[in-house]
């Protein structure tokens, strides 16, 4: 085991111990990881969010000017509740050459790489800059690095490139759809169950809510661009939940469906809200108001991430493939905080170590072989900033 995996797997098992779950504060995580960087000679910025406990770290090592590239990972992690684990997933195990540990692959193992591959950096002549971005809440919607891209353009702060290192088991990823995520709710009328027709049942509602979703879902893979590359081709819609009710002989009178939608094209998003609208207002209000002129219904926006869209030049991933010796790149159907770096003008790329096949399930592993060649990316990535 070289000195660079020993310390990176050194850091990966502090930062996994750390329970960043996207509910609860990731300052401690972003403390340590801010110390680690500050001795590496960069200059460090922390962007709360409204509740002060969570952070996104923005650090710069290299020539206080435009361009140089941006290495992004997430801090928080998906929540291990109801999982079967072999061992404390946020004590990290090493067996048969993986780390073992929530967060490893999906994205702190990323994150350790880069900070460890960071003392290199220290009193060298970088001819541009070189980006650390860790956020929070991307698993949540994105909302760190949301919150992240207008300070950045307040600051005049803007790099030419971005690396987001979502697990890819070191492939270089040029695109992938968009991710929107809503929560519908239904305000009706309660009554006794013995009389329905007294009563505005809420879920009753939400079920033609939802009905009215598989049709246009249906309808979007009709819509599939012949040449889209996804996996599937077309655009997406999933209902997540549907909620309410409190007993077999009450009419409900609150209601609601969560749901999301991957567009591969805007147009496909642009429809499918128009669609919805037009059916609430022309159809599911008039009823529901019929009976109770209080009734109605709204839709809470959680998150619209947009998607990354392949580039024909993308300064980015022909750098990686430099850097990784391939001409090959790929599209993912998940989403990453790569189109909110494209649309502030960046080229952007998705590459790193460990599979998403592990991400989100229990005993969530990195090999130790997909963090070594994560190095040898990093390793020539220094080469290429330094004078």
């Amino acid at each position: 085991m070289t000195d660079r995996l020993a310390d990176t797997i050194s850091l990966l098992e502090r930062l996994i111990a750390y329970p960043t779950v996207s509910a609860d504060s990731n300052l401690d995580l972003i403390d340590d990881l801010a110390g680690r960087l500050e001795k590496c000679g960069a200059r460090i910025d922390l962007f709360h969010d409204d509740s002060g406990q969570k952070a996104t770290l923005f650090a710069t090592i290299g020539p206080d000017r435009p361009g140089g590239i941006v290495l992004s990972g997430h801090t928080d992690v998906v929540p291990v509740t109801d999982q079967d684990w072999s061992s404390d997933p946020f004590a990290m195990r090493l067996e048969d050459d993986r780390a073992y540990g929530r967060g490893s692959c999906d994205m702190k193992g990323f994150i350790a790489a880069t900070v460890a591959m960071a003392s290199d950096l220290t009193d060298r002549d970088l001819h541009r800059p070189v980006h650390f971005s860790f956020t929070y809440d991307e698993e949540v919607g994105c909302l760190g690095a949301q919150a992240l891209v207008p300070e950045l353009q307040k600051r005049d702060i803007r790099p030419a490139m971005a690396i987001i290192g979502e697990p890819t088991e070191m492939k270089v990823i040029e695109g992938h759809k968009g991710c929107s995520e809503y929560t519908t709710r239904f305000t009706g009328l309660e009554g006794h169950g013995s009389m329905p027709d007294r009563g505005v049942n809420a879920v009753e509602f939400a079920v033609h809510f939802v009905s009215k979703l598989m049709a246009l879902r249906e309808g979007l893979i009709r819509r599939a661009p012949l040449e889209s590359r996804f996996d599937p081709p077309w655009s997406t819609i999933n209902i997540g939940a549907v909620r309410g009710g409190s007993a077999h002989n009450v009419i409900p009178g609150k209601a609601e469906v969560e749901w999301e939608m991957r567009p591969v094209q805007q147009s496909d998003a642009d429809l499918v809200k128009e669609r919805l609208a037009r059916h609430i207002e022309d159809v599911l209000l008039p009823a529901m108001r019929k009976i109770s002129p209080q009734a109605d219904i709204n839709t809470e926006t959680i998150a619209e991430v947009c998607g990354l869209e392949p580039m024909d030049e993308n300064a980015a991933r022909d750098l990686l493939f430099d850097l990784l010796g391939t001409n090959s790149a790929d599209v993912v159907p998940f989403g990453t905080e790569a189109g909110l770096f494209q649309q502030m003008g960046m080229a952007a790329i998705v590459c790193g170590p460990g599979s998403i096949q592990q991400a989100h399930k229990p005993d969530e592993f990195v090999s130790l072989e997909q963090l070594q060649a994560c190095h040898g990316m990093l390793d020539r990535l220094v080469q290429t900033v330094t004078v």
